[in-house]
């Protein structure tokens, strides 16, 4: 006759149950990490996007306040800019200033004089759109020309120009400065035979 034996279990230790726990904490933890890190770099592209579109405005602006001034526009009496004028690529507005944007008054946006009047040449290039929501920009590109007098060749006059362009938010500002020399070309008469 044969005898069953019954064997007691024998003692679980949990072994199974602490890994498996501490593998989901470990993923856990991991999947967190991840998700902050995707937020976190979907703020840096968007600051990154603002800021391309507030530098490329303000390069907009500077080309035309440049393109003003090649247009004969460099010979205009200097004035004491304390006034905003609003220029489009149709209406060849400008004025160059006498009174400098001084460091760091430059970097300080928008540009108002002593009495907190604004200042410079706003400008709407084609297509351009202001006011609140997606692709929108904060406000309008400005330029502001200064006469720094003539070139030390004394073959034409050399001008500041400082252009300010926003993005979607008063925080996305872009502002570039050139300088740039308009004159004329000289050709001596005596020279050619």
């Amino acid at each position: 006759m044969s005898t069953i034996r019954n064997r007691a279990p024998a003692p679980q230790h949990g072994y199974v149950l602490i890994t498996s726990l501490v593998l989901l904490l470990v993923v856990t933890i991991m999947a967190i990490s991840m998700y902050r890190s995707f937020g976190v770099q979907e703020q840096i592209a968007g600051n990154l996007r603002e800021k391309g579109r507030a530098l490329q405005a303000a390069e907009a602006a500077e080309q035309y306040a440049e393109q003003w001034m090649l247009n004969g526009n460099g010979a205009l009496p200097l004035v004491n800019c304390n006034t905003l004028l609003a220029a489009t690529p149709s209406n060849n507005v400008g004025q160059i200033c006498t009174n400098a944007l001084n460091e760091p008054t430059v970097i300080n946006v928008p540009w108002v004089t002593g009495a907190g009047a604004p200042v410079g040449t706003t400008y709407t290039p084609t297509g351009f759109t202001t006011g609140s929501g997606q692709n929108l920009f904060y406000a309008l590109p400005a330029f502001y020309i200064t006469s720094l007098g003539i070139s030390a060749d004394g073959t034409g006059t050399v001008y500041q120009v400082d252009a300010v362009g926003y993005g979607g938010t008063q925080n996305a500002v872009a502002v570039v400065e050139s300088t740039y020399i308009v004159g004329s070309s000289t050709t001596c008469v005596s020279c050619q035979q």
